[in-house]
């Protein structure tokens, strides 16, 4: 257990941090949900609207240090092309 009075605020900076980032990320996954809900039904357009509100959150994402952004870059990446391969 911390002793000194900078290691007690630091664990309550880490459990505040914690229930952000956890709430970040379950934002995000909720938006990378709805894309790809809108990607099995095989509608173009809904799946575009949810790309178009997800790329956002999962830049952000990346910004903020939940992941990394190769992997925000990748998924934005994968899930336009399987949008764009509704129509063909």
């Amino acid at each position: 257990m911390a002793n000194h009075a900078s290691a007690l605020k630091r664990v309550r900076r880490n459990k505040r941090r914690a229930d952000i980032n956890t709430a970040r990320r379950s934002r995000i996954r909720t938006f990378l949900r709805k894309v790809e809900e809108a990607i099995a039904s095989g509608d173009k357009a809904a799946a575009d609207t949810a790309l178009k509100n997800a790329q956002p959150e999962i830049m952000r994402g990346a910004a903020k240090g939940l992941f990394h952004k190769n992997l925000a870059a990748r998924k934005v990446s994968r899930l336009s092309a399987r949008i764009k391969a509704i129509s063909a």
